[in-house]
C-alpha cells in the first residue's frame, strides 16, 4: 500500500519513432491522457500523433551535442560492479536528495541518500552564522554516514549540493560577485570562467561536492523575479557563458577535470524558464519548439558540450505539461537527442506539481526522466517508500530505476568521490582563508567595473574630483545586503547587515576611500550639515529571489516616488546628482533619470561595493583611472507598457537598445528630458500582505517568549521553548510554523512602524484579518490573536481565541476578523502589533496573512473572542 499517495497516477506514455535507428518517444503527464500504460509500444498511437501535433514537436531541431566528457569503458565497468550488487531500497535511496533541515546523520546512515542539499537560508545546526568549519563537520558526518554499511548495507559515498549562484553565497565571509545580469553587460566569458573557479575553490573549502549553477535562462520578460539570474535577453550571451562558467567550476579533461579544487556543476532549469507567460515563475511557456531550441536551450548546447555533469529540471510548464513530467523533454530530447549522460535533478519539491502527482508520491516524474527527487521536507520518506512500492507493483519499470541509478554513479565515479579523501581531509578543506581571500576579491572587483553601464552622463560630469564635497545618501549606499540582492546569505537576501558581510565593502565605503572622511557626508534621507558640490545617490530594488521578485509592471516607483522625491529635491537646491542603480532587472525609471546628471545602473554587485566608487572618479592627476566598459544585455524601456521588449522583436522600440552604454572615450550627446507618461494608474487595493513568502515592508517580524525577543531574519529560529522554520505550502517557504511549549506566553509578533503606510487604511470595517492556518496539534488552551498591541506587545485592543474558531483536524482553514470591531483610532500615531500567541503547547502553521476587503460571504471569528 503506498504512504500518504493522496491523488491517483494517470498518465499516458506515447511514443513516436523518427527514424529507422532512432525512436524517440514520449510520456506526458497531461491531464487529457489519463490512463497508466507502462507497457506502452513504441509505435504512434492516434492519441499520440494528435499530442504531437497540438504541441508542435520537431525532435529534428536537437541536434546531438559532442561532449568533451567520453564515455569511459573503466568508468562504465565500475558503474555495473556497483549496481550488480545493489538492492532495489539502495537504489532507490540514491534517488533521494533531502535537506539538511530535514535529516540527519542518523537517517543518512539508515538509508544512504545518494545526496542531500541546503536550500538558500538553510545552515549547519540551522545558525545563519555558521563557520567553515561547521558546514566541513557536517559534510563530514553525512559523508562517514553514507559509506557506513551497518545499517543499510551501503557504502557509496553522498554528496552535497549547493545554490552558489553569486559565489558561495550562503556562507557568511564568502567572495560575492555581482548577479548573472550584471555579469552579462559584462560580455567577458574569461571573466566568467575565472568567477567560476574561484567560486569553485570557496566552495571546496566547506567540503562540498556539487553546485546548482549555471543557471541559463534566456529571459524574455523582465517582471520574472528571477531576471537578474540570467545573463541576457540574448541567446548568443547565454550561449558563451554555459560553456565558460561550466569549464571553470568543473575544469576540463586533461586539465583538473573534477579535481580537488573542482566542483560538479548544474546547468539549470531545463527549459523556458525564462520565457513563461507574463514572467511568472514556475509559469508557461507557450514557445514554438523552435524559439525554445533556439533562444532557450543554448545555454544547454553549451553548457553540455563543455561537460556539464547535471541538469536541473524547470518548475515551468512548456504549452502547459509541467517540465518534472516531461518525458519528451526530458528523456526523448535530453538524453537520447542531445545525447545527455549524466544525471537530471529535480527541483524544490517540483515533482509535486506534475497532474495527478503529490510531493510524497510522483512515478511520473521518473518514468518522465528524473533522476533525482530533490525532497525537501518530511516529504523525503513517504516519496522513498512509495517508490519503492510503485516498482513493485511495475508502475515504475526497473529498466527506469537502473538508468537513474547508472547515470547518478557514472558522474560519482567520474567526480572521484569513491578515491577522494572524506570532506575534512580533502585538500582544501579547512582552509578557510580562501573564504573571501583578497585574490578572489579582486577578481570580483574586476566583475563590478565591467558590469557597470552608464546611461547618462549630461555635461559629462563624470568622473568626479576628488576635491569636490560629497553627498552620498539614498537606502543602499551603505548597504552591502541591499546591493548583492537575493541568494545572499538567505534565501530572498533579506534579513542581513552589514556586519554580516566580513571583508565586504558597501559603495559608501568605495566612495569614503577615494574622497577622505572629511569630504564625504553619509546621509539616507539626503539632509546634510555642509551644502555638498555633489550628491551621489545609490537606491533601487530590495532584495528577492524567485516566486518573490515577480511584478505585475515594470515601473520602478511610478511618478512621485520617494526616490524621485529625493533626487528632486537635490536637484532644487541647486546640488548636481549622480545616481547609481542598484536592481535586477531594466525597469521604467524616466522618472529618476530626467532628476539624475549621470545615471549609472549598478546591478546588484555584491560584497564589493567599493569597486562601484573606481568608475565615479578622477585620480589625483585629474584622470580617470577606469572607463564604462558595460553595455546592456537588457533592452532598457521607454514605456512602462514595455513588459516584453527583446533584441530583434518586431516591432523594437526600447529607450536604450541591446548594447547601449556610454563611456569616457566617447563623446556623446546630452539626454533630453524623457516622458514621465505613466498611463498605469494607482488603484486601492483589496488586499494588503502582511506574510506572504516572508513578512511584507513595512511591517517587521519578530519571536517573543515572555519577555524575550528575537527578530525574525533567518529561516530557523528558536527562543527560549519557542521555535520557529519557514515551512512550504504551494512553493519554496510560502509559509511558516511554530511549536510552543508550556509556560509563558510565547508567539510571533508583527510590527507595523510606518504609521503612512496605505494598510493603516485597511483597518476599518471595509476589511478583514485573514490568514490560512493548520494546527498540527494543540492542547485544551488556547491560541489567541492579539491585536492592536502596542509596540511593546502591550495594550493590546483585541484578544481573540483562535482555538474556539479552529477545527482541530490538521487540514488548512482560513481564519478571518472582521476589522470593524477593532478601534484603532489611538494607535494611528505609533507601531501597532499583531501577535499568534500561546502559553501552552502548540504546533501550528501559518500561510498567507493579510488584509483582505470583506467578502459578503465569509465567516469571521468572534471579535469578543
Amino acid at each position: 500500500m503506498l504512504l500518504n499517495r493522496k491523488r491517483k497516477t494517470n498518465t499516458l506514455h506515447f511514443y513516436q519513432t523518427l527514424t529507422a535507428v532512432l525512436l524517440i518517444g514520449l510520456w506526458g503527464c497531461n491531464a487529457k491522457h489519463s490512463e497508466v500504460n507502462t507497457n506502452a509500444s513504441n509505435d504512434v498511437t492516434a492519441a499520440g500523433e494528435a499530442y504531437l501535433a497540438d504541441k508542435g514537436v520537431d525532435s529534428s531541431l536537437w541536434l546531438p551535442v559532442n561532449s568533451v566528457v567520453k564515455r569511459d569503458p573503466n568508468v562504465e565497468r565500475q558503474v555495473a560492479k556497483l549496481m550488480a550488487d545493489m538492492t532495489l531500497a539502495q537504489k532507490v535511496a540514491q534517488m533521494i536528495q533531502p535537506e539538511i533541515r530535514d535529516i540527519t546523520p542518523e537517517d543518512m546512515r539508515k538509508y544512504g541518500f545518494g545526496s542531500f542539499l541546503n536550500g538558500g537560508g538553510a545552515f549547519p545546526n540551522n545558525n545563519k552564522h555558521s563557520t567553515p568549519e561547521d558546514w566541513i563537520a557536517l559534510a563530514e558526518a553525512m559523508y562517514q554516514a553514507s559509506i557506513d554499511d551497518s545499517m543499510d548495507g551501503s557504502t557509496i559515498p553522498t554528496m552535497w549540493g549547493t545554490d552558489a549562484v553569486h559565489g558561495h553565497n550562503n556562507v557568511i565571509g564568502a567572495t560575492l560577485f555581482p548577479h548573472n545580469i550584471g555579469l552579462g553587460a559584462a560580455n567577458n566569458p574569461a571573466l566568467i570562467t575565472e568567477i567560476a573557479r574561484v567560486t569553485a575553490t570557496e566552495v571546496m573549502v566547506t567540503g562540498i561536492d556539487w553546485v546548482f549553477a549555471p543557471t541559463v535562462a534566456t529571459v524574455r520578460d523582465d517582471r520574472w523575479g528571477r531576471t537578474y539570474e540570467g545573463y541576457s535577453e540574448d541567446p548568443d550571451i547565454v550561449k558563451a557563458y554555459a560553456s565558460a562558467i561550466v569549464e571553470g567550476l568543473q575544469g576540463t579533461p586533461g586539465d583538473d577535470f573534477l579535481g580537488d579544487n573542482r566542483v560538479i556543476s548544474t546547468v539549470k532549469h531545463f527549459v523556458g524558464d525564462g520565457g513563461t507567460q507574463e514572467g511568472d515563475d514556475q509559469g508557461n511557456n507557450v514557445s514554438s519548439e523552435s524559439d525554445l531550441y533556439n533562444i532557450h536551450a543554448q545555454g544547454y548546447v553549451s553548457g553540455l558540450a563543455a561537460g556539464s555533469q547535471s541538469v536541473m529540471a524547470s518548475f515551468n510548464s512548456w504549452k502547459g505539461d509541467k517540465i518534472h513530467g516531461n518525458k519528451y523533454l526530458l528523456t526523448d530530447v535530453l538524453k537520447r537527442r542531445m545525447g545527455f549522460d549524466g544525471f537530471v535533478v529535480g527541483d524544490w519539491n517540483g515533482h509535486g506539481q506534475v497532474v495527478n502527482c503529490s510531493n510524497e508520491s510522483c512515478p511520473q516524474a521518473i518514468n518522465a526522466g528524473l533522476d533525482i527527487f530533490m525532497v525537501p521536507t518530511d516529504a523525503w520518506e513517504p516519496l522513498y517508500f512509495n517508490t519503492i512500492e510503485q516498482v513493485k507493483k511495475g508502475i515504475i519499470p526497473m529498466a527506469r530505476i537502473d538508468d537513474a541509478v547508472k547515470r547518478i554513479l557514472r558522474v560519482k565515479v567520474r567526480a572521484g568521490l569513491f578515491e577522494k579523501p572524506s570532506p575534512k581531509n580533502r585538500p582544501f578543506s579547512g582552509r578557510t582563508e580562501l573564504i573571501g581571500h583578497s585574490e578572489h576579491r579582486e577578481v570580483a572587483k574586476r566583475a563590478v567595473r565591467e558590469s557597470l553601464v552608464l546611461l547618462k552622463n549630461n555635461d559629462d560630469i563624470l568622473p568626479l574630483s576628488r576635491n569636490q564635497r560629497i553627498l552620498v545618501t539614498g537606502d543602499a549606499a551603505d548597504n552591502i545586503g541591499k546591493q548583492s540582492g537575493g541568494w545572499t546569505i538567505t534565501w530572498q537576501g533579506t534579513n542581513n547587515v552589514n556586519s554580516e558581510f566580513p571583508g565586504g565593502t558597501s559603495i559608501f565605503d568605495g566612495i569614503r576611500s577615494k574622497v577622505g572622511t572629511t569630504n564625504v557626508e553619509l546621509s539616507v534621507d539626503g539632509s546634510y550639515q555642509e551644502k555638498p558640490d555633489v550628491a551621489i545617490v545609490v537606491f533601487g530594488e530590495e532584495p528577492y529571489a524567485e516566486g518573490q521578485g515577480d511584478i505585475a509592471h515594470i515601473d520602478y516607483q511610478g511618478v512621485n516616488g520617494k526616490d524621485e522625491q529625493l533626487l528632486k529635491s537635490l536637484q532644487a537646491q541647486g546640488i548636481p546628482v549622480v545616481s547609481v542603480f542598484i536592481t535586477g532587472r531594466p525597469l521604467w525609471v524616466n522618472p529618476e533619470i530626467n532628476a539624475s546628471n549621470a545615471f549609472v545602473v549598478a546591478w546588484l554587485p555584491g560584497s564589493e561595493g567599493d569597486a562601484v566608487s573606481d568608475l565615479l572618479f578622477k585620480d589625483d592627476n585629474g584622470k580617470s583611472v577606469y572607463d564604462f566598459t558595460g553595455r546592456l544585455s537588457f533592452s532598457w524601456p521607454k514605456d512602462p507598457s514595455q513588459t516584453l521588449l527583446n533584441r530583434g522583436d518586431k516591432y523594437y522600440d526600447p529607450l536604450f537598445a541591446y548594447g547601449y552604454g556610454l563611456d569616457y572615450l566617447h563623446s556623446s550627446s546630452n539626454i533630453p528630458m524623457l516622458s514621465e507618461t505613466l498611463q498605469r494608474q494607482a488603484t486601492d487595493s483589496d488586499s494588503y500582505p502582511i506574510y506572504q513568502g516572508g513578512v511584507k515592508a513595512p511591517y517587521e517580524m519578530s519571536l517573543f517568549s515572555g519577555q524575550k525577543r528575537v527578530s525574525v531574519k533567518a529561516s530557523s529560529l528558536s527562543l527560549a521553548g519557542l521555535s520557529f522554520r519557514t515551512i512550504d505550502r504551494f512553493v519554496q517557504e510560502d509559509g511558516f510554523r511554530i511549536d510552543t511549549q508550556e509556560g509563558e506566553w510565547s508567539g510571533v509578533r508583527f510590527l507595523l512602524s510606518n504609521s503612512e503606510h496605505p494598510s493603516i487604511l485597511a483597518l476599518n470595517s471595509q476589511y478583514q484579518l485573514k490568514m490560512d492556518v493548520r494546527l498540527l496539534n494543540a492542547s485544551a488552551q488556547a491560541i489567541r490573536m492579539n491585536l492592536g498591541c502596542d509596540q511593546a506587545g502591550a495594550n493590546c485592543l483585541q484578544s481573540l481565541d483562535l482555538k474556539t474558531q479552529l477545527k482541530d483536524d490538521k487540514e488548512w482553514q482560513t481564519l478571518a476578523v472582521d476589522m470593524g470591531c477593532i478601534d484603532f483610532a489611538r494607535f494611528r500615531q505609533q507601531p501597532i502589533a499583531i501577535e499568534l500567541a500561546s502559553e501552552s503547547k502548540v504546533s501550528a502553521m501559518f500561510h498567507n496573512i493579510r488584509l483582505e476587503k470583506s467578502e459578503t460571504d465569509s465567516s469571521s471569528a468572534d471579535c469578543n473572542g
